[in-house]
C-alpha cells in the first residue's frame, strides 16, 4: 500500500509540473498579447515616404504597450531613437471623432501630418483630415482634452 501512495503521489506530482510547463504561454503567446498599432501600418514611412506603408512582423519594435511595425530595419531604428515624434497622436483611434468627444477606431489611410505630428482618421475626405483642418488648433485641444476616453489597450 505504502508503493502504491508513493507511485500515485509521484504521479500526481509529475502530472502537476507537465501542466505547469504547458500552461506557461510561449514567447509567441506573449507577443500576440501585445496589441498591433495602427493596423500594422509604418508610422516612420508617413514621414520619410509621405504615404501610408505596412510594416512587416520582421521589423516589429514594442512601445507604449503596443507592436509597431516598419517596413525597413532603418525605420524602426529611426522610430526607436525618437518614438514620440512618429508615433500617431492619438494611437489607433481617430483624432476628428476625439475631438467630438467620441472614440473611433481610425484607418492608417487616412492621414494628416501637422506640425511635424502624426494624425490618423476614421474617414477620409470631406471627413476626417478636411474636417480637422478646418478649425485645427481647436479641434487639437479637444482631441487633448478627450484623450482620458481612450482605452488604455
Amino acid at each position: 500500500m505504502t508503493d502504491f501512495s508513493r507511485r500515485t503521489t509521484l504521479r500526481g506530482l509529475v502530472l502537476l509540473c507537465a501542466g505547469c510547463v504547458t500552461a506557461t504561454p510561449s514567447w509567441s503567446a506573449a507577443v500576440a498579447e501585445v496589441p498591433l498599432a495602427i493596423q500594422g501600418y509604418d508610422p516612420v514611412a508617413y514621414f520619410t515616404d509621405g504615404k501610408p506603408t505596412s510594416g512587416l512582423a520582421e521589423f516589429e519594435y514594442e512601445w507604449d504597450e503596443h507592436r509597431y511595425r516598419f517596413s525597413s530595419e532603418r525605420h524602426r531604428e529611426l522610430f526607436k531613437a525618437d518614438p514620440v515624434k512618429y508615433a500617431p497622436q492619438f494611437g489607433n483611434f481617430c483624432a476628428m471623432a476625439l475631438a467630438n468627444g467620441e472614440v473611433v477606431v481610425a484607418n492608417p489611410e487616412n492621414w494628416l501630418i501637422n506640425d511635424g505630428k502624426l494624425y490618423i482618421f476614421g474617414k477620409s475626405a470631406p471627413f476626417g483630415p478636411v474636417l480637422f483642418q478646418q478649425d485645427l488648433a481647436a479641434n487639437i485641444v479637444k482631441a487633448n482634452q478627450n484623450r482620458p476616453m481612450l482605452p488604455k489597450n
